[in-house]
């Protein structure tokens, strides 16, 4: 009896365990990603890796394509309407705020020339706060005792400070102030109301001036700067007030 020689066939290497294998492989690559993504501020890097691991889901892209380098954003530049300047510091607000600065003193020491070339030290004075540039007039330079109207001397200090804003496009705000002692004719709320109005619309008679950046306000005997104990003391507590307000607060110092 012949005996049957059997071929013996190579066994093949069972692969089957590739497929899941690089599913797994997919899934940490995603899960990766989305930690990366997740953990960064920028939103626009966070979309570009929404868009790799869609493409890897979807098939469009191998694993070894979404590992190359991400598109390179165009930095944004601040000209979207909503967008401010940048110049180095948020919105550039610190540059325009130092130049408005720069620019407010100039104009204090202008007024300041123009107080001591008309003879107004003892009743003009003027500061810089955090709000602006405060011109402060004494009463008795601008109006008689219980009278809301100029008297003619005080033309020429709203004429001249007028003409010192002209080159300026902040806003401005007029207030006036009594003492405590009533007027006997009118409310002091009413009297420093009435001033106020008086003399911004004596400035405004400069037609270079623009009466839309404008304002006058009343404050009676509320805001004193010295208590009203002495007859000194109220006369520095009336008085005219002209702000001229800053655009660009400050920033705060370090």
């Amino acid at each position: 009896m012949k005996k049957h020689k059997h071929k013996h066939h190579e066994e093949h290497v069972d692969e089957s365990w590739l497929i899941p294998y690089a599913d797994l492989l997919t899934l940490l690559l995603a899960l990766f990603i989305v930690l990366f993504a997740t953990s960064q501020s920028d939103k626009k890097k966070m979309e570009q890796m929404a868009e790799v691991f869609t493409d890897i889901l979807s098939g469009q892209t191998g694993i070894m394509d979404s590992m190359a380098p991400f598109r390179k954003v165009k930095p944004d530049t601040g000209n979207t309407p909503d967008a401010p300047a940048q110049t180095g510091d948020k919105g550039g607000g610190g540059a325009k705020a130092a130049q408005e600065e720069t620019d407010l003193i100039q104009l204090k020491n202008d007024v300041d020339e123009f107080s001591k070339m008309n003879s107004l030290p003892g009743y003009l004075s003027t500061s810089i706060t955090g709000e602006g540039l405060m011109i402060s007039i004494k009463s008795v330079a601008l109006f008689s005792s219980g009278s809301s109207a100029l008297m003619p001397e005080a033309d020429r200090i709203a004429a001249g400070i007028a003409k010192l804003l002209e080159n300026y496009d902040q806003s401005v705000v007029v207030a006036g102030h009594t003492d405590d002692v009533p007027s006997g004719t009118v409310p002091n709320w009413d009297l420093s109301s009435a001033r106020a109005l008086s003399f911004m619309k004596e400035m405004l008679n400069d037609p270079r001036l623009n009466p839309a950046r404008f304002s006058s306000a009343g404050y009676g005997e509320y805001h004193p700067i010295v208590p009203n104990i002495t007859e000194e003391n109220r006369q520095l507590n009336r008085r005219v007030e002209v702000l001229v307000k800053r655009k660009f607060p400050m920033p705060p110092a370090d």
